[in-house]
């Protein structure tokens, strides 16, 4: 029992040194699209959180980086019809990147079917690499996800505004370890990682 329990706890601190890692490290380069992963829209608009996941891949886009940006995310019962990926694409489009560079995902409900959606879409547009865009501690499970299903991913963390209170980083990296975890079992603990979650963060 205490191999098990050692075993256990240096594996999360392996995790949390991993995710930890990545947020702190902007790989964005010359790629094919660029690849916005979903957060919570509020009648239209952009949750904070999107807003600045957004923001930074406009600022990728005009810096060149790729042709193409992806929006990803769906909607519930509860979002009247909206869905992030279309919310993602109108503030795309208000901030000058065209229809035509923009691709709108619109029925993934988590971050597993986000990166499943992201390869098909890679698959019908032959896009070879991405940079993707999310949160910094969200980009490790990302990252591992996409390169389970076979795509070449770059993470890309959107920049951090105003203060992080410890309560609220330790939450989020409770939030990716439990959620990587899972996947790596293939578990299905969607409520505890929604509560985790909290409202916003897929």
């Amino acid at each position: 029992m205490l191999a098990l329990l050692l075993g256990g706890g240096a594996w999360v601190v392996y995790v949390a040194q991993q995710i930890s890692e990545v947020a702190d490290h902007d790989e964005a380069q010359q790629a094919d699209a660029i690849a916005v992963f979903g957060a919570a829209e509020y009648r239209g608009r952009p949750s904070p959180t999107f807003h600045f996941r957004l923001d930074h891949a406009v600022d990728l886009y005009r810096r060149q980086i790729a042709p193409i940006v992806i929006t990803l995310g769906g909607g519930s019962d509860k979002d009247s019809g909206n869905t992030e990926g279309a919310v993602g694409r109108d503030y795309l489009l208000a901030n000058g990147i065209p229809f035509g560079n923009i691709i709108a995902e619109t029925h993934s409900m988590d971050t597993e079917q986000q990166v499943q959606r992201l390869a098909a879409i890679a698959r019908e547009y032959n896009l070879r690499h991405i940079v993707v865009v999310s949160d910094g501690t969200h980009l490790f499970r990302i990252r591992e996800l996409c390169r389970d299903a076979g795509l070449d991913v770059y993470t890309s963390p959107r920049a951090t505004v105003g203060h992080l209170s410890s309560y609220d980083l330790v939450m989020r990296y409770i939030h990716e370890i439990v959620s990587y975890a899972a996947s790596k079992l293939h578990l299905d603990i969607g409520w505890p990682r929604r509560w985790l979650a909290g409202e916003e963060d897929i």
